[in-house]
């Protein structure tokens, strides 16, 4: 998948919102995880870009010493505060490419629907650096779908996204062929043991808080705002003419990779 450039920033203008209206991620996930690699009171472990932290309290249960790595000082401070009962816990407020850290240091390193902001060549070669052997590199995220249960309110957004973000409503669903390839990445540095597994859950909204959630997407933040309101207005009508709830589909999606 290619980075996303320019629009780092916009999760530090939200991070309120973005904790409460992201998504967590489901339990099925952190098992597998912890199946592929024992973390323990003693491990030693990386988050890539812990945002507000939708994937951080699983990991922290575990006893184990984490590090998460944030670009955004807002989000840094917000995630520091938001954990701080944990001793065993800190916030480095930088990117991923500048942090530093010992070499053949760390159990696992993780992202959760973050890594993609990383150029590749750069973050997998990091991170394979950075673990032990047998140190285990996790990337996960979750891809929204439109909504199945109603064909008519894909059309009915489309409409509205052609005008004010053309081109941008995805048409295909986050595919098990997606999630293989980005699994079999890692191969190309030097990981072994290549797994990948996929998750599916619903998320239904009112419009209103549909709107919300469009309010922490880096790219809907960035438009103007006069316009973004207009936009958002436009999707609100939408949904409330077909009923004023909108069901998401969600993929998630699980790449594990293992250091010699």
């Amino acid at each position: 998948m290619p980075i996303i450039k320019g629009l780092e920033w916009t999760f530090n203008t939200v991070y309120k919102e973005y904790d409460k209206w992201r998504p967590t991620y489901v339990d099925e996930l952190y098992d597998d995880i912890f199946a592929y690699k024992e973390i323990n009171s003693s491990s030693k472990v990386v988050e890539i870009g812990i945002g507000t932290g939708q994937a951080t309290l699983p990991i922290l249960e575990t006893g184990c010493f984490l590090t998460a790595v944030e670009f955004g000082d807002e989000l840094s401070l917000y995630a520091k505060q938001k954990f701080n009962c944990y001793r065993k816990f800190d916030v480095v407020n930088a990117k991923f490419e500048d942090f530093t850290c010992e070499d053949n240091s760390l159990d696992l390193i993780y992202s959760a629907s973050a890594f993609h902001w990383i150029p590749e060549e750069i973050g997998y070669r990091k991170a394979f650096n950075l673990l032990k052997s047998g140190g285990v590199f996790a990337r996960f995220a979750n891809h929204p779908y439109k909504d199945k249960s109603i064909p008519e309110m894909h059309e009915a957004l489309k409409k509205v996204y052609d005008v004010y973000m053309p081109r941008t409503l995805g048409e295909k669903e986050y595919s098990e062929d997606n999630a293989k390839n980005r699994a079999d990445i890692a191969k190309k540095y030097g990981f072994i043991d290549i797994d990948y597994k996929m998750y599916y859950r619903t998320r239904t909204f009112t419009s209103d808080e549909y709107i919300s959630l469009l309010g922490t997407y880096s790219d809907h933040i960035a438009i103007q705002e006069e316009k973004r309101k207009e936009f958002f207005a436009e999707i609100k009508k939408a949904i409330d003419e077909l009923g004023g709830l909108i069901t998401i589909f969600d993929t998630i999606d699980l790449e594990l990779a293992r250091k010699p």
